[in-house]
């Protein structure tokens, strides 16, 4: 299977690159990165929740060209479909789908009131009314997953394209020191941030020199 490139930006402050890249690990997915410098002004207005439409991250595999996040999970479930990213059920499947969509267009409050910033550190940060209620529909669509399908990932033994799409919301809950009192959903925070992948991509992150003033201040 040819080589593929993904093309992403900032791994400190970029979810999206973020969902994409894990989902093309996850998939087991044979590729090269390109990435862009956080200071590109494209790149810049997406992550600032500016941009009409994300464009990044971007795949580019067999002369196909991907791009949205959730178009690149459902291509890789087409090309891998032995790596799980969606389970095997269909009834499944189909809530796999439905949470991963309610992440990809909703929660518009939490993105931006607690951008993703790896680097960042804001101990007693204080999470506004309508940011709160998207953490406490995360912690629901969670908890429910963990109960139904027993864990230790969001639909059962083996991570999907959920979990992908949910890791960037554990990192910002680390950032801006959120506590949730489910047991069960602080464990799975705890092993989506003790991913080896995850800790790669923070490795990677914590190098980068650029930092954007726009979310490096507490507001």
């Amino acid at each position: 299977m040819a080589k593929a490139t993904l093309t992403i930006s900032s791994k400190n402050y970029s979810s999206w690159s973020l969902r994409g890249w894990l989902l093309a690990r996850f998939a087991g997915l044979d590729f090269s990165e390109h990435v862009l410098p956080p200071d590109d002004p494209g790149v810049k207005a997406e992550i600032l929740l500016l941009a009409p439409s994300i464009l990044v991250p971007r795949l580019r595999h067999d002369k196909v060209d991907v791009w949205d996040t959730l178009a690149i999970a459902e291509y890789l479930h087409e090309i891998k479909p032995k790596a799980g990213l969606l389970p095997a059920d269909r009834a499944a499947r189909a809530h796999c789908r439905a949470v991963c969509g309610e992440m990809h267009s909703g929660f518009s409050s939490l993105r931006s009131a607690l951008p993703m910033n790896l680097k960042g550190s804001f101990p007693g940060y204080k999470v506004w009314s309508r940011a709160q209620s998207d953490i406490e529909r995360v912690v629901e669509i969670w908890s429910d997953c963990l109960k139904r399908y027993g864990g230790p990932w969001l639909f059962g033994e083996h991570r999907t394209m959920a979990d992908a799409m949910y890791a960037p919301v554990v990192t910002r809950l680390k950032t801006y020191d959120v506590r949730i009192s489910d047991r069960a959903c602080i464990e799975y925070c705890l092993r989506v941030m003790s991913m080896p992948e995850m800790q790669e991509w923070i490795a990677a992150a914590k190098t980068e020199p650029e930092s954007m003033e726009e979310l490096e201040v507490e507001f």
